[in-house]
């Protein structure tokens, strides 16, 4: 397995703010990129696109379902168009529209969607999305993405603009560390092995990768060495990298800020179920919704901190 180079700095942003840098970056060289909001372009972070490029810009009023119909009707008429909200509320109030208009017919979309998971922190369970990805990988010809930090979600930006086909971007509200390295190369459907460990395989995905490194440094006081995936592509999964790495490891530890089910321990669980059957422990919300509180407060009541990953290790560990 290749190891990829990460990045240790104080440097903190939210993956919105990377796809908003990413998309003006791949707009200057593709004049049929389009964006679509729905009255979020501040939070989804479309304002300096849509001061460059007026007349690319669409906000369709708080209507998500038309969000998607319009950003289908553009991309069947040649458009890339990325059309931006909540993530509760797209796919969350228009799955139908993207099942329909946009994944039945191909349509070359790049469905972006901030806010998600607990990091919303006091806009509450109303706006905290923990099921999204299960929503999206459900659907045929969808790729799902979930990056890592906000350079990560620059590069993943120009990355599925060159894509062809609809395409999920699962974004997150707070500041978070950033750990890509800015010359990294970003691969749709190929992750990304950032230690190699003996032990343990811990695979993660979105904002919590940098958790995850994290307790497999304090891993080492266990006398424990881990292997650590960056899986930041959910759909098509890189099952070629999971097996080689847990077949070596022969435990797992899924990390990630949605629900449990569905998501991307659901994605690995089903791989190991029909190549290599092997003990897994899920760190992720158990089948709840959230609360209004900081975001520091709310992953630690729902199980997703750097503890937790560490606990949740010695678990699997002692199934082996």
């Amino acid at each position: 397995m290749k190891i990829n180079k990460f990045v240790k700095t104080k440097k903190q942003d939210s993956t919105r703010a990377g796809f908003g840098r990413g998309l003006v970056e791949i707009a200057k060289k593709n004049k049929a990129i389009v964006a679509l909001t729905a009255d979020l372009s501040e939070s989804t972070k479309l304002l300096e696109f849509q001061r460059l490029y007026p007349e690319r810009y669409f906000d369709v009023g708080v209507a998500e379902q038309n969000l998607a119909g319009v950003a289908a009707g553009l991309a069947l008429a040649g458009k890339i168009p990325f059309m931006t909200s909540y993530a509760v509320f797209s796919p969350g109030r228009n799955w139908d529209q993207i099942r329909v208009s946009i994944a039945y017919n191909r349509a070359n979309v790049k469905i972006i969607s901030t806010h998600a998971g607990l990091n919303v922190g006091p806009d509450g369970a109303t706006h905290q999305a923990l099921e999204d990805i299960a929503l999206m990988r459900v659907l045929p010809h969808m790729t799902v993405v979930v990056p890592a930090d906000a350079e990560q979600a620059r590069q993943a930006t120009i990355a599925i603009a060159r894509h062809q086909g609809p395409v999920y971007l699962r974004l997150t509200r707070s500041n978070t560390p950033i750990i890509t390295d800015p010359k990294a190369r970003f691969t749709i459907g190929q992750a990304q092995v950032l230690l190699i460990g003996t032990d343990v395989t811990l695979i993660a995905c979105g904002p919590l990768v940098y958790q995850t490194l994290v307790a497999a440094e304090q891993l080492k006081r266990h006398h424990i060495s881990a292997t650590v995936i960056n899986c930041h592509t959910i759909k098509p999964l890189d099952s070629k990298t999971i097996l080689s790495a847990v077949k070596k490891t022969k435990a797992v530890v899924t990390i990630e800020e949605h629900q449990r089910a569905g998501g991307l321990g659901s994605a690995i669980a089903e791989v190991l179920a029909s190549h290599y059957p092997t003990p897994q422990e899920f760190v992720a919300v158990e089948d709840t919704f959230g609360e209004s509180g900081q975001a520091e407060e709310l992953l630690d009541k729902y199980g997703l901190t750097v503890e937790h990953i560490i606990q949740a290790t010695l678990s699997v560990i002692k199934r082996k």
